[in-house]
């Protein structure tokens, strides 16, 4: 009889537990119906097309089929890393990336917290209006007005001809494609990435900047030990993100600004991805390059997050 009840309470516990997951579900059936369109999204656009990354170890054929293809093991791996070429194309997404991290990420932060300090509400609502509207832009329409900027008769070469200097055409010049790459990038994103920022301000408390003005505490010491410090979470798990799609350094914005004439600073893997793949019909060959790709973001994501935890920022990771 005792080992019937000793059997009974961790099935009871079970129907409980099984019982209590059925009214949470019951009682928040909307807002789990909103997560329906999200999840099948990534369901058909980013899980299932994982399978398709076979071809990487294939050599596809078309009128076959993935299933019908010959399998050839690391051959296109081993071919992409004996292409020159590659080196350069993952040089430059390292950099260019590296640049846009290295001069892009501090601006919507430094935007937040001065932003934050004015007063004047309908003025800062404006500016944080202005500021994000061209992160609704497309890089086609956004390329289109860059060039022209930046052409012989655009207003940067007018504005050089009246201080008597000659003429530059910025965007088949390799000197200065890479520049005008991170200026564009930071113009039409930083507004956008700030939200989350001002959402984090948002939320420190009132009395802490009560009591460090009560302590004589100036703007730029509330700042520097109030606001910043409360804004570092934040930043970290951003930095992390970030760090995923640190060779992601802009299909769209690089497609449509750049020429012949500067592939060798600005070619990256997405670009050179798309020219294998779609224009050269070169699947499994740029399959692998994108894999490994997305193999290496993996890592950095890892690895960045594990620095974070060593250096005593346990809370502010991802896991």
């Amino acid at each position: 009889m005792k080992s019937a009840v000793q059997l009974g309470e961790p099935v009871r516990e079970v129907v409980k537990l099984r019982s209590y997951r059925i009214k949470q579900i019951k009682a928040h059936k909307a807002l789990l119906l909103m997560l329906v369109p999200g999840l099948l999204y990534f369901i058909i656009f980013h899980y299932i097309p994982m399978f398709g990354a076979v071809i990487a170890f294939k050599d596809f054929k078309i009128l076959g089929g993935i299933s019908a293809s010959p399998w050839v093991g690391m051959k296109h791996f081993n071919k992409a890393f004996s292409d020159p070429y590659f080196y350069i194309v993952l040089k430059n997404s390292l950099l260019i990336s590296f640049y846009k991290l290295l001069f892009g990420f501090p601006v919507p932060i430094l935007f937040a917290l001065l932003l934050n300090e004015i007063r004047h509400v309908h003025f800062k609502k404006v500016a944080q209006t202005v500021s994000y509207l061209p992160h609704f832009i497309s890089w086609v329409v956004l390329s289109g007005i860059f060039i022209s900027i930046f052409s012989l008769d655009g207003i940067v070469n007018s504005f050089l001809k009246l201080l008597s200097n000659q003429p530059i055409l910025f965007l088949a010049d390799e000197r200065y494609f890479r520049s005008i790459l991170v200026i564009t990038d930071i113009f039409q994103s930083f507004g956008w990435e700030s939200i989350i920022y001002f959402a984090a301000i948002a939320g420190i408390s009132q009395e802490l900047y009560d009591a460090a003005v009560i302590d004589g505490a100036s703007r730029m010491q509330r700042i520097v030990h109030i606001t910043f410090p409360m804004l570092l979470p934040t930043i970290c798990i951003l930095l992390i993100l970030r760090m995923a799609h640190v060779l992601d350094a802009g299909f769209d914005q690089i497609f449509n600004m750049y020429s012949a004439k500067v592939y060798e600073v600005s070619d990256i893997i997405d670009t050179y991805v798309y020219r294998k793949g779609l224009i050269d019909a070169n699947y499994s060959y740029s399959t692998a390059v994108g894999l490994f790709k997305s193999v290496v973001a993996l890592i950095l994501i890892v690895t960045v997050n594990k620095i974070v935890r060593m250096m005593g920022g346990r809370e502010h990771t991802l896991w």
